[in-house]
């Protein structure tokens, strides 16, 4: 007989993660036979770039990258990410003090919470927002403050909704933009609001910027850093994740405040003993090489929003069409919740899409769909919506 042990606390206040209750379902609809189309799940269908998948391969056959790496990077690759930074952003960071690597930016995101929060601290979370900003932080012992993010402000957090007593004790704050889930974007304003709340009230800035690079109609997004005083509270999460389609190869970085990236570092190497050196040479390709691909990648998704959202509109929604990120954020029809929904659209359309209430109790009422199906996969859902499911109402 099995023995049963107890569960840590921290362990029962984590809630099941939401991508992995999706992957669940779809492969209990597929075992069914159900020809699932998956539009649930943020994960590039295209390719990394071959030439970068070429210097994976050269990299692999030598010898020196065998051995461990170092935990906070080569410092090559920290060197590539602060040019990126500087030809992409006009950021001038230290390549030695301001940057560190990362295995993908969500353990950094995860990680960054044991760095600065204790017992009973507060965190500033958006939400709806990305999972893992309260999880590392509920992990770490510390008590999630859900900033609202709603339609009527435009998907950004209300600073001064937050009460003074909580400003007081929050200790960090998460902020993601282009936003995943809702596809919004910050502009300057915001940004240098953020900055101003973070002085005063002494509070670690988080910017989560692993959409920068997926923008249309030729909006540059800005990154945090780049705005007076970002580097003096807090710092940058990004990767090559979905700039180069490189989900899988688990690469990404810090960046910003040298402490706060000096702790990171310091954390990590006690637990993780770096990144594999030739996905660190495979990802300076990317960063280093032609942006061309990136280019390309961006017209794709731009193409798969435009047809999406003119699909959608046409059954009675009424939605704009997002600058950035690959996902759209919509309200559910009235008389449905954000599960129902979901589920609705599963069973008679054998669709996928992510209920919003997943991210987070401010997510209730809206889904999201991500645009990581190739065209002709996308077309055929939304026929399926529109013939199973018809004309909306709110």
């Amino acid at each position: 007989m099995s023995l049963q042990f107890e569960q840590a606390q921290r362990i029962k206040n984590l809630p099941p993660y939401l991508f992995a209750r999706i992957e669940k379902l779809i492969d209990e609809k597929r075992a069914a036979g159900v020809d699932v189309i998956s539009l649930g799940i943020g994960d590039p269908d295209m390719p990394t770039p071959g030439y970068i998948i070429e210097e994976l391969k050269k990299q692999a056959e030598n010898p020196a990258n065998h051995q461990y790496p170092s935990s906070a990077g080569m410092l090559s690759y920290r060197q590539a990410v602060a040019r990126w930074y500087k030809d992409r952003f006009d950021v001038e960071l230290d390549a030695a003090s301001e940057v560190v690597s990362l295995i993908g930016s969500k353990e950094g995101i995860a990680h960054i919470s044991f760095c600065y929060l204790n017992p009973g601290d507060i965190v500033l979370v958006p939400d709806p927002g990305y999972p893992v900003y309260a999880g590392g932080a509920i992990l770490a012992g510390a008590e999630p403050y859900y900033m609202p993010l709603t339609a009527q402000n435009r998907f950004l957090p209300d600073l001064n909704a937050i009460p003074a007593d909580v400003a007081r004790r929050a200790k960090m704050m998460f902020i993601n933009y282009p936003n995943n889930p809702t596809g919004a974007v910050a502009g300057e304003d915001f940004y240098r609001d953020v900055i101003s709340f973070a002085r005063e009230y002494n509070i670690l800035i988080c910017h989560d910027a692993a959409y920068s690079e997926m923008a249309y109609d030729g909006y540059k997004p800005p990154s945090f850093l780049q705005f007076p005083g970002a580097k003096e509270v807090g710092i940058e999460f990004h990767s090559v994740s979905k700039t180069y389609n490189m989900t899988g190869w688990r690469i990404g970085w810090a960046a910003g405040h040298p402490q706060v990236v000096e702790a990171l570092g310091r954390l990590k190497s006690n637990i993780d003993s770096g990144q594999f050196q030739a996905v660190q040479y495979a990802a300076i390709k990317g960063l280093t090489g032609s942006q061309e691909a990136v280019l390309q990648m961006q017209k794709v998704y731009q193409q798969r929003r435009d047809i999406l959202v003119d699909a959608l509109n046409s059954m009675g929604w009424q939605l704009e069409k997002p600058k950035a990120t690959f996902y759209v954020w919509a309200p559910v029809p009235a008389g449905h919740t954000s599960d129902s929904f979901a589920e609705l659209v599963l069973d008679k359309a054998g669709v996928v899409i992510t209920p919003g209430n997943g991210y987070g109790s401010n997510g209730e009422g809206f889904f999201r769909i991500a645009l990581t199906v190739e065209k002709e996969r996308m077309l055929e859902a939304l026929d399926r919506m529109k013939k199973n499911i018809g004309t909306v109402k709110f």
